[in-house]
């Protein structure tokens, strides 16, 4: 399979390899910025062992979290403390323990509607930022993780919604999800995405074969559209490759 967009696979063992390895790499690049640093983390159930892991005593130590910001790809528009929260479970996972609460940077569900949201983590991004454009000399992120869900979407951008066409916005609303919970959502854009030094795919699990075989055969999806302006990664374990999957 060719790569697209310098993506690159890495192939582990399992899950837990899959969390181990994800992890070294955010800690890489933490290491590589002596500055602010910047992540962007991803919802849904992939990230979770990873982020449990970020608070293990073989990881914290190595994170020097006083200068490391952590905010939201996407998030669902419900309550805070919502089980279907993104930020909520990463908060439980690890941040709650680890990051200074001033460093942890979630959409603003509190807003009137998730296009007031929207237009509140926007405006929160670019202050942070310092800037009302996104240039390639200087990335947003160091890392943006993502996932990909069974219809190939990648955040909350779903198959064919206006949202995966937006290129002025850093951030975009989204009305009706496409998959469960059908709730609407906020979502950074695309361009917002890519504005990162590393963007890392997280997938297992044979349930992730069916989609990861599309995505990887080229077709038009959100997953395949989300590429960084730095590395590209898809950290899959070996239940998740696709049949015709040759290293």
């Amino acid at each position: 399979m060719a790569a697209n967009q310098n993506r690159r696979i890495v192939v582990v063992a399992d899950p837990a390899a899959q969390a181990k390895t994800a992890a070294e790499r955010i800690i890489a690049r933490i290491a590589a910025n002596g500055g602010r640093v910047a992540i962007c983390l991803s919802g849904g159930s992939s990230p979770k062992q990873l982020f449990e892991l970020l608070a293990t005593e073989a990881y914290r130590p190595k994170i020097p979290w006083d200068r490391v910001h952590w905010f939201i790809g996407d998030e669902r528009f419900v309550p805070a403390g919502d089980p279907h929260s993104n930020i909520a479970m990463a908060r439980k996972a690890f941040l709650d323990q680890c990051a200074p609460p001033a460093n942890v940077h979630p959409i603003p569900v509190d807003s009137a509607d998730p296009a007031e949201a929207a237009r509140r983590y926007e405006s929160e991004l670019k202050s942070f930022y310092g800037a009302d454009m996104l240039t390639r000399e200087r990335p947003l992120f160091d890392v943006v993780l993502l996932g990909v869900g069974p219809d190939g979407h990648t955040a909350s951008l779903f198959p064919g919604y206006p949202a995966v066409e937006e290129t002025t916005r850093w951030v975009t609303e989204v009305p009706k999800a496409n998959v469960e919970p059908f709730v609407p959502r906020v979502s950074l854009t695309l361009p917002t995405l890519g504005s990162c030094r590393e963007m890392l795919f997280e997938a297992s699990g044979s349930g992730k074969r069916a989609i990861l075989t599309r995505v990887f055969a080229g077709e038009d999806l959100p997953a395949n559209r989300a590429h960084s302006q730095g590395e590209t990664i898809w950290l899959l374990d070996k239940a998740a490759l696709p049949e015709n999957y040759r290293e």
